[in-house]
């Protein structure tokens, strides 16, 4: 007795293993998206364009009318703001990188690189890559409009350094949530709905833009626990931005600023990589 079997589906590549094969396989993409962003050059113009807005209307529409440490003066409440703009900036950048993984998911790239023998996290981790480059870039920019401004730093060069790393190291964790949004949604507009909305409360509920002494108890709470809080406290400290008299909130994360904004960030990456690598194994367009 003859038995016909049904010809076998190809398989799809089986990804290679090896840190430094998924390191490669991560630049690669990196580079990829480096360039299609070079090729699209207003997303980097308009994606500078806000936060250099954000600068100077706080600047002077606030500056001065905001006690921080019980003084009013523009200069102190302009020092004070600059770690909360900057934080602002960068994890804003979630929703740009949440839409381009679903762009890329509505084009059907991510099937096409799925299809590979790569690393299975090596697109994302491109991705996020490439969005922690141009956030590099517009914090560059930011910076500098911020010295034009009047914005001034009171540390040694090495602390600086130190608190923009820690800025960064917040923006490229938040990417990975980014990321994640990116391929649980349908288009990429709906991405950049999702990556913003959210954000508006986790920023404004913080001590970015006011003391967080002045807030109702529970939001007081909230906004010292926050972790975009921790961040913009370490980065001022790092800055040397607290005016004098600035009262220090008791709770552990705003006494211990930059412990806890490196906590917070290697554990906001630990698990949204996760729960990203996850979904793009399962991800359709």
């Amino acid at each position: 007795m003859t038995v016909t079997t049904p010809a076998a589906e190809a398989a799809a590549p089986r990804p290679r293993g090896g840190v430094t094969q998924g390191v490669r396989d991560s630049l690669v993409i990196a580079k990829r998206n480096l360039i299609r962003m070079s090729r699209i050059p207003e997303v980097i113009v308009f994606g500078v364009i806000q936060p250099v807005m954000f600068v100077v209307l706080f600047s002077y529409v606030f500056g001065g009318s905001i006690a921080v440490g019980g003084s009013t003066s523009p200069a102190d409440y302009r020092e004070f703001l600059m770690a909360g703009i900057f934080a602002q900036t960068v994890t804003f950048a979630t929703a740009g990188a949440g839409a381009g993984v679903a762009d890329d998911m509505h084009k059907g790239l991510i099937d096409r690189f799925r299809s590979l023998p790569m690393a299975r996290g090596a697109v994302l981790t491109g991705r996020t890559l490439a969005d922690l480059v141009q956030t590099t870039l517009t914090l560059v920019v930011l910076a500098a409009v911020a010295l034009l401004v009047g914005w001034r730093t009171h540390t040694s060069a090495g602390e600086v350094l130190g608190g923009f790393a820690l800025l960064l190291l917040l923006g490229y964790a938040f990417s990975w949530i980014g990321a994640l949004i990116g391929l649980s949604v349908r288009t990429p507009e709906a991405a950049t709905s999702g990556g913003l909305i959210w954000l508006f409360p986790l920023t404004f509920i913080s001590n970015a833009f006011v003391p967080s002494d002045n807030m109702p108890d529970f939001l007081r709470h909230i906004a010292e626990w926050n972790p975009f809080s921790a961040t913009v406290q370490a980065a001022r400290e790092l800055f040397g931005n607290l005016p004098e008299g600035y009262p220090v909130p008791a709770a552990w994360p705003m006494q211990h600023p930059e412990l806890a904004s490196v906590l917070w960030s290697v554990l906001i990456i630990a698990v949204f990589r996760t729960l990203a690598v996850r979904k793009y194994r399962s991800a359709t367009a």
